[in-house]
């Protein structure tokens, strides 16, 4: 019976009466030590009944580094259904749970800074094969639970987050974040405020587990458990002790307690009812007594068999009784420990201790050589694993050249699994490494590994360490971009520029530094312009053998991009050239293979980059590769954009931002944000524009001192929304700001000047135009694409003499004719239309006039529409009715839409649920709603409706 506890309880209701409902959903319970969290827990079992299909596990000091350690407890009662994955989530999950060694899992990490921090790795002997994409492992997750729900809804309960292993908490944060309508319940329990850790549990490097006060920065929802109120208190009192208590016993109980129901449980028992408990200690710390004394009193072999279960991190009875045997003890001896209720057995054959303080109470209590003997029995009783390795690693007290290689394979597993950790084997086995330049060598691989699962700190002061012990040229360089990635993701781009540079410079292997200066060419492009050209001359002189997988791509990207900044280069093949050639020279696609996409847009090949990029997504689908995906649809999204396709672009954005969002990929949800804040400008949405705008500009990295990587993109929605509502002198501000600032290079920039142009005529000021259309003459140049010179003309026009406006309009309307864009043509109509009119050719106006709007209705871009619907009723023609502002081109939600275009095109539920990462009833959901949305009744009508 719970006292005090309406509240929460009420709250766990709702979370399974929706679950019930088929709606998934997840709660956070956060608290001090013995607040009663673990028994909400088991009261939420218990309200669950029988209805629902109940999963359990709970986060344990020594699995913190064991990566997927707490996800394999979760899970192991679904594997069975492990068959009903899409493969590559399937074979993900197998990897991570080591039951394959992740060779054909998805891989690739995502497209920035950090996914190339240690891709020389060779040289220092770290996997060469791509890992895991963890990313995926979180999406297998989602899957596998929703195929547990799908007979009864799912309660999944996860105690001790706080000691979750990082591997675990991620792949379960993102499906959390994911969830829609596969009915299950994840219910999870943290401690907050001063830990109770067990001494001696890791293995002395930071960062393992979450920590306890990392769970401030899960973003779920969450539920403070607090102190009990004063008479729940006294009535919990009062159960425990009976009705004997003297009155002054029950108020210092009371008074020492403070409403925490452990307390109010365990210190009667401690201390007895005229005993004094030792004042002044935290409350923890006084419960952590309590339980050594009840410990205290049992038999010297019993507390012996307890050690061994604290100490073994699953309670496994086949582990810990050979391991306790080794020590002379029986499994009698657990007898009176299960007699004073200090320890269950389960059904599944494992140790349980009452509660988690009471086994950090006896790992703390114990003699640190008793814990050393502890670990190395242990060690002896598992079989080859790498749970084996890390107790022998907390039994060592001296260098150790065999452990240290072992510590480096389960590095190196871990790694491939895609999970944390690495980080922590490499550096331990750098403290057994007996010889130096072995040791130096590993606190490489450390950094490197740290740096890679976001570790900027450790991965900083592993550097300095190991940089202090070689002198290396290619371990200098490599600890460089260790460093040159902390730095680009604090936004400290131009320091993080010349580190690359610097280490690419050095004398090491071309491919090295050509990896380096791909990092870099990416971080330049933040920093500005020169920094990119910079990054380019050296790529471009790089001496890289023609069999090389890079080769092709360092030729591209110079010769790509040098031409758009205005250096006189030849252009390059068509891109689909240099990708082919990467791939048969052996790149990693799609991985290698992404700023191929961003380059082609750059030099304004558009139609490139739709048709590369969408390979690439497919093909990123296919295989899982998961992490790079964001980047790569906001390159699609850009290139449908351009072509006018604005409701395409906004599902592709649409579903980046969700990977982007799940995935922690800041730099892409703010770029992402950004452009969906574009789309909203065209037709109008003036509240999500500007909403989505702000969203754009605060989403920045949790380290990060930079401006938001999607501010470009925002200067120019937000001007295009003053352009298109009349409010030509704000749009020019914002528009002159990113024409001419450090990120005049940048894509959205180029492609802003023709509006700048626009807006400074309309203002009287085209001279604040004059030198952003000169750049962009000459990039017009350079791209080669008869729309660009289109829009060229059409700033000509505006620019230039009235007596050369209509060669120029009409120039660029034939440019126009065959491009595909239908936006740019009919804002070229509009504007020649107007410019007829103003010189009184009303007539002549009329037939441009009348196809910008129906251009503009089709697409749904209101603004522009009222404006062309004025200027024709200006001419004395009426104007058909308006469509109301801010009207979207279908009923239908970007997401629904999405799934039933797939659905139309023939594929199943399952189908469509593994090609966008959700569950095929999230997907039969969405089409539920979209049916009557569609005045449809079924899926077979779809294909005629769409």
């Amino acid at each position: 019976m719970l006292y005090g506890r309406e509240h929460e309880q009420a709250a766990v209701d709702g979370l399974l009466d929706a679950a019930r409902a088929g709606r998934s959903g997840v709660l956070l319970l956060r608290g001090e030590a013995g607040i009663g969290k673990t028994a909400l827990l088991d009261d939420a079992v218990a309200r669950a009944g029988e209805t629902f299909r109940v999963i359990r596990a709970a986060g344990v000091e020594y699995e913190a580094e064991l990566p997927y350690a707490g996800l394999s407890l979760l899970l192991a009662p679904g594997l069975d259904r492990l068959g009903a994955l899409p493969g590559p989530q399937r074979r993900a999950l197998e990897a991570a749970f080591g039951l394959s060694d992740g060779r054909e899992a998805g891989g690739g990490g995502g497209a920035g800074a950090a996914g190339a921090a240690g891709a020389a790795g060779q040289a220092t002997g770290r996997p060469s094969e791509r890992p895991t994409d963890r990313l995926l492992v979180g999406l297998a997750t989602l899957a596998l639970l929703a195929e547990l729900a799908a007979d009864q809804p799912l309660l999944c309960v996860l105690d001790d987050v706080q000691w979750l292993d990082r591997a675990s908490l991620d792949a379960l944060l993102l499906a959390a974040r994911r969830f829609q309508a596969e009915g299950v319940a994840l219910l999870l329990a943290s401690r907050t405020g001063g830990g109770a850790g067990a001494a001696g549990a890791g293995t002395g490097a930071a960062g393992a587990g979450i920590g306890v006060s990392a769970e401030r920065r899960l973003g779920l929802p969450e539920l403070e458990v607090t102190a009990l109120a004063e008479a729940d208190a006294t009535r919990l009192l009062a159960r425990r002790t009976g009705p004997g208590l003297p009155a002054a016993a029950r108020d210092r109980l009371l008074a020492e307690a403070a409403g925490n129901p452990l307390a109010l449980t365990e210190l009667p028992v401690a201390t007895g009812p005229q005993a004094h408990g030792p004042g002044g200690l935290p409350l923890t710390s006084r419960l952590l007594i309590a339980f050594h004394g009840q410990v205290t009193g049992l038999p010297a072999a019993t507390q012996t068999l307890l050690l061994v279960a604290g100490a073994e991190e699953r309670g496994e009875l086949d582990v810990v009784l050979p391991a306790a045997a080794a020590l002379g003890v029986t499994a009698e001896h657990l007898t009176p420990a299960e007699e004073a209720g200090l320890v269950t057995v389960t059904g599944d054959r494992r140790i349980a201790f009452r509660h988690p303080l009471l086994r950090s109470a006896i790992l703390q209590r114990a003699p640190h050589h008793q814990k050393l003997t502890v670990h190395r029995a242990l060690a002896d009783a598992l079989p080859d694993c790498d749970r084996r390795t890390w107790h022998l690693a907390l039994a060592a007290t001296a260098p150790d050249t065999d452990l240290a290689d072992a510590l480096e394979r389960a590095a190196v597993r871990a790694e491939r699994r895609g999970g944390h950790g690495g980080a922590a084997a490499y550096e331990r086995a750098a403290r057994l490494t007996p010889d130096r330049d072995g040791a130096t060598r590993r606190l490489v691989l450390a950094a490197e590994a740290a740096t890679e699962e976001g570790e900027l700190v450790r991965a900083e002061a592993l550097a300095d360490e190991a940089a202090g012990r070689t002198d290396s040229v290619l371990a200098h360089a490599l600890l460089d971009q260790v460093r040159a990635t902390a730095h680009f993701w604090r936004g400290s781009y131009p320091t993080a520029y010349r580190l690359l540079l610097d280490a690419a410079d050095t004398d090491i292997d071309p491919q090295h530094a050509a990896r380096m200066l791909f990092q870099a060419f990416h971080t330049a492009w933040y920093a500005g312009e020169e920094p990119v050209i910079a990054v380019l001359d050296r790529l471009a002189a790089l001496p890289l053998a023609d069999g090389d997988p890079l080769a092709p791509l360092a030729r591209h990207l110079p010769a790509a991009v040098l031409p758009a900044l205005g250096r006189p280069v030849a252009p390059p093949p068509p891109v689909r050239e240099a990708a082919e050639a990467a791939r048969r020279a052996g790149a990693e696609s799609p991985v290698d293979l992404v700023q191929l996409c961003g380059a082609t847009l750059i030099l304004g090949r558009d139609e490139e980059t739709a048709e590369l990029a969408a390979e690439l997504i497919s093909e990123a689908r296919a295989k899982g590769t998961v992490g790079v995906m964001p980047t790569l649809q906001f390159f699609l999204a850009e290139a449908e954009l351009f072509h006018g396709r604005h409701r395409d672009a906004e599902l592709t954005a649409t579903e980046a931002l969700g990977l982007a969002r799940d995935t922690g990929q800041h730099q892409w949800v703010s770029q992402l944000t950004a452009l969906l804040a574009y789309v909203a400008a065209l037709d109008g949405r003036t509240d999500h524009c500007t909403a989505l705008a702000a969203t754009a500009l605060a989403t920045t990295g949790p380290q990060s001192a930079a401006p938001a990587a999607g501010l470009p993109w925002v200067q120019w929605a937000l001007a295009l929304l003053d352009l298109g509502q009349g409010r030509a002198g704000d749009a020019a501000d914002r528009l002159h700001t990113l024409t001419t600032g450090p990120h005049r290079h940048h894509v959205s920039a180029t492609r802003a000047v023709p509006d700048l142009v626009e807006a400074a005529v309309r203002l009287g000021t085209p001279e604040r135009a004059a030198e952003p259309y000169e750049r962009y003459a000459r990039w017009a140049v350079a791209a080669d694409r008869p729309w660009a010179e289109a829009l060229r003309l059409r700033c000509q026009a505006l620019l230039g003499p009235d007596e050369l406006a209509e060669t120029a309009y009409r120039a660029a309307l034939d440019l126009h004719e065959p491009g595909h864009r239908p936006f740019e043509q009919a804002r070229t109509a509009l504007l020649y239309g107007e410019w007829l009119r103003r010189t009184r050719r009303r007539t002549d106006a009329r037939p441009h006039l009348r196809a910008a709007l129906e251009t503009f209705d089709r697409l749904a871009a209101h603004p522009w529409a009222a404006r062309a619907r004025t200027e024709l009723s200006a001419t004395g023609t009426p104007a058909p009715t308006p469509t109301p502002a801010g009207t979207p081109q279908s009923p239908l939600t970007p997401q629904e839409l999405q799934i039933a275009r797939l659905a139309a095109q023939g594929l199943t539920n399952r189908d469509i649920a593994a090609q966008l990462f959700l569950s095929p009833r999230t997907v039969a959901h969405h089409l539920y709603k979209a049916y009557p949305k569609l005045n449809i009744t079924s899926r077979t009508e779809l294909t005629a409706v769409l």
